[in-house]
């Protein structure tokens, strides 16, 4: 873990897991960032390789190798890029349960958004999706009865699972506009007391107001008047489908990251973007969603100056009209690849 020794030195270990496809890309443009912000604000950084998904498929025989279990223990962050297998296991194993998914849109970047421009001025919204319960790790398989063939997933979550995500999403929302939204489908799925067990915990947040919203209306909210949102918790279905709808708030899903924590914040960084096979190898992915999953990792470690330097860096590029091609939809914008935006991006970074 972090070692703080004579004179306040801070150093982090953190294992980066590149994956596949375009998360081989920007992981490497989202090291190099934090490796130039770790010289620029003094802090030691150590950065151990592991295999994870095909590649790790291919050499070891399992997308979530047990060396690479070992290899995240005891580090101070994982970094991962993108992958088609073995996320359910690496956030199982470490019980990352509390996913945090950012979504506030850029002032140059306003006319990328599907939504119209006047509907973005002061989104802030942040997404709590519990990570390692419900319908992706319940029972599920396929079987035969007199119907013929079918398949099964099981939505199963303990009490307790939503007690204790419930009780991040308050703490959230406590610091900053305290409001709260509790995404459900009671009227369909009554077993699952999302709104009972929010609001037992809410009793230890007064000043926290909790919002009930059925999910399907909620999604529907959050394209017709985004700025109502402050914290949205979700289950892991639910959160897994409303937090991608941030992309079309902020304009791309390239740009958006994450952090999925455990009990003793100890956290995985990612994208939330997938592998994108069809620009994979091509240096055109938009390299931002890693960055700032880069920048919630330095936040959660306490490095706020670094975390405030790589979002005034990102804000000066792209107000300068640079875009990767994701984000290009004017002609007087500047297109740039993968390696031209980080350079542009290192550049910035000295200037902060």
């Amino acid at each position: 873990m972090s070692y703080r020794g004579y004179q306040g030195y801070r150093s982090y270990r953190v294992v980066a897991l590149p994956g596949e496809g375009v998360g081989l890309e920007v992981t490497a443009a989202a090291l190099t960032v934090l490796k130039h912000v770790a010289r620029l604000e003094e802090f030691g950084l150590q950065i151990d390789q592991g295999l994870i998904g095909q590649s790790a498929f291919v050499a070891q025989g399992s997308y979530f190798p047990e060396a690479t279990a070992q290899l995240c223990q005891g580090a101070d962050a994982i970094l991962l890029g993108a992958v088609s297998a073995g996320l359910l296991e690496l956030r199982q194993r470490f019980d990352l349960f509390a996913n945090l998914r950012p979504i506030c849109p850029s002032p140059a970047l306003l006319h990328c958004s599907s939504l119209k421009p006047e509907l973005l001025a002061g989104v802030d919204i942040l997404v709590v999706r519990e990570l390692v319960g419900g319908i992706y790790f319940g029972a599920a398989g396929r079987n035969i009865d007199q119907q013929g063939d079918y398949g099964y997933h099981t939505m199963q979550y303990h009490d307790w699972q939503i007690r204790r995500i419930a009780r991040v999403a308050l703490e959230q929302a406590q610091s900053r506009r305290r409001l709260l939204t509790v995404a459900h489908k009671e009227n369909a799925l009554p077993q699952l007391p999302w709104t009972r067990l929010v609001q037992a915990e809410a009793e230890a947040f007064p000043d926290v107001t909790v919002v009930p919203m059925l999910v399907d209306n909620l999604a529907m909210q959050l394209v017709l008047r985004p700025a109502q949102f402050d914290v949205i918790l979700a289950g892991n279905l639910f959160g897994d489908i409303l937090s991608d709808i941030g992309g079309a708030v902020v304009g791309s899903i390239g740009l958006l990251g994450s952090a999925s924590l455990n009990a003793a914040g100890f956290g995985l960084y990612e994208p939330i973007h997938g592998t994108a096979p069809d620009i994979a190898g091509r240096g055109i992915a938009n390299p931002l969603g890693a960055v700032h999953s880069v920048v919630l990792m330095l936040q959660q470690w306490g490095e706020q100056a670094a975390a405030r330097r790589i979002l005034q860096a990102v804000a000066a590029l792209l107000a300068q009209g640079y875009r990767t091609a994701d984000l290009l939809t004017q002609a007087d914008e500047k297109r740039v690849n993968t390696q031209e935006c980080l350079e542009l991006l290192l550049a910035e970074l000295v200037n902060q």
